[in-house]
């Protein structure tokens, strides 16, 4: 029984080669494409658990693919970065990745960052109460895993889940960086602060009337933030 389906997209057939043969060792079923645009098609016809992700690739480059899969899929993507490009990084994050990792990189770090990533997406969703949260505008149902806008169901990734439903498991109490990092993505992220950041403004794109007036996760600076109990 495979660990789990991952999908490669990368142009580079040395890397790609390297990455299939040790990630199948590993114990992973891997398909492989080698641009953007194949990799939707296999995106499509074979649902993989998570997508490696490249950024620079003829026909459809990595962005352009982040987003076309955030479309349709809410599947984990790691993408791999050039590395010291910070800018990179951030872009991948708010475009909807779920992690990073810079060329060049060890094949037992990119491993372990994939087994990282799958453990947190599959973890359980909470089953403390029902209804976690709810107004006129805003529904958080713990049972279902589901939340609604304005009636309407919003599309989260599983990390944009599992960090919303912290802090919201501990409204009115700020929550530190350290503190999410270490629940939400677990320990081998615990320096990670842009993660955080970066995820607090997708949920906020998502959840909020206006973002840039947020009324349900607040910042407490140089601290964290919280869910506002009574918003």
């Amino acid at each position: 029984m495979a660990k789990g389906k991952l999908l490669i997209i990368d142009d580079d057939a040395k890397l790609v080669q390297a990455l299939e043969l040790y990630l199948s060792k590993a114990g992973y079923e891997v398909i492989t494409a080698a641009d953007g645009l194949e990799g939707l098609q296999e995106v499509y016809a074979h649902r993989p658990d998570l997508i490696i992700l490249d950024i620079m690739m003829p026909k459809m480059d990595g962005w352009k693919a982040c987003r076309r899969i955030r479309e349709v899929s809410d599947v984990p993507i790691i993408m791999l970065t050039a590395r010291g490009q910070e800018y990179d990084k951030v872009k991948g994050l708010k475009q909807g990745a779920d992690d990073y990792v810079a060329k060049p990189f060890g094949l037992k770090e990119l491993a372990a960052r994939v087994e990282a990533v799958l453990r947190r997406t599959r973890l359980p969703p909470p089953t403390e109460g029902a209804v976690l949260y709810a107004d006129e505008e805003l529904v958080i149902d713990s049972e279902r895993w589901e939340v609604s806008r304005g009636g309407e169901p919003l599309e989260l990734t599983a990390t944009e889940r599992r960090l919303l439903f912290y802090l919201v498991h501990n409204a009115g109490r700020v929550l530190t960086h350290r503190q999410l990092l270490e629940r939400v993505w677990g320990p081998e992220y615990i320096d990670e602060v842009d993660y955080v950041k970066l995820y607090i403004w997708r949920l906020r794109q998502k959840i909020e009337e206006d973002p840039s007036q947020p009324r349900y996760i607040l910042t407490e600076r140089g601290i964290g933030y919280k869910f506002a109990k009574n918003p």
